[in-house]
């Protein structure tokens, strides 16, 4: 089974790229199934209905949730009723959505959850004890597990990596928007990687004009940022598994650029 994941889609020009480049890579590489983090699909924060069914008709069968997948207001609808969306498992309680979700695959089901970090981040509940119940719910169902993990700190994702390696399928970072070069399948063939990188506006600032941020960064003054629009490139990584025990067998960092 081969699995592409697709790195933070930002803005109208991430969404462009996945429009573009995600049918083409199907057809090419022959991808069972894609997976996007779609958490900065609208403006850079926050998703809506236009922007989900965009990315689910340009190819992508499985969106996953970040600290940002709350924020444009419209879009809490969709979080709550779109079966193909998951947002972080460890959101407390009552909150709209849901953090996993069983998709089928061929003659196979694939379990996709979302799941976020605590270091630098919102004091959600623990993710250790989040993935440990969520694995516990899947024993029986799949041993194809794949964890969208958005966390800040490269510790916490690394220490995550080896507490689930030969526990899931495939444990792959995301929130810095800057692709790590630490691919690997792990000792008990659970394939990592610390960040998928950003699908969007390269030229930027993590996706935000240039200029923006770093007036930001030298004033310390309130500015309202706006995504940038040059150099688009959709980062992600490809996965094999073999679905008769869930282990992963390759991984390889995917980087796309858009033509000019």
């Amino acid at each position: 089974m081969k699995i592409l994941f697709i790195g933070d889609i930002f803005g109208s020009p991430g969404r462009r790229a996945v429009t573009q480049l995600v049918p083409r890579l199907r057809a090419e590489r022959g991808y069972d199934l894609v997976i996007a983090n779609v958490e900065n699909a609208v403006s850079g924060a926050g998703i809506n209905a236009a922007s989900a069914e965009e990315m689910m008709r340009s190819g992508v069968d499985v969106m996953t949730g970040g600290n940002h997948i709350f924020d444009k207001a419209e879009g809490i609808p969709v979080i709550d009723s779109e079966l193909r969306l998951v947002r972080p498992i460890n959101f407390p309680p009552g909150t709209p959505g849901r953090g996993l979700g069983v998709y089928k695959v061929g003659e196979h089901q694939v379990a996709v959850v979302s799941l976020m970090g605590r270091i630098f981040m919102q004091p959600l509940a623990c993710p250790f004890q989040a993935i440990d119940a969520a694995l516990e719910s899947l024993s029986t169902v799949t041993p194809i597990v794949f964890v969208d993990f958005h966390a800040e700190a490269t510790a916490e994702k690394v220490g995550m990596g080896w507490y689930l390696d030969g526990r899931v399928s495939a444990l792959v970072g995301t929130h810095t928007h800057v692709q790590t070069a630490d691919e690997r399948v792990l000792p008990r063939g659970t394939a990592y990687l610390t960040d998928a990188g950003m699908t969007g506006p390269h030229d930027s600032v993590i996706g935000t004009r240039k200029e923006l941020a770093l007036q930001r960064m030298t004033t310390q003054m309130p500015v309202r940022f706006h995504p940038a629009e040059g150099d688009v490139r959709l980062h992600g990584v490809e996965i094999q598994i073999d679905p008769t025990d869930g282990r992963a067998r390759r991984i390889e960092r995917i980087q796309e650029r858009l033509d000019p």
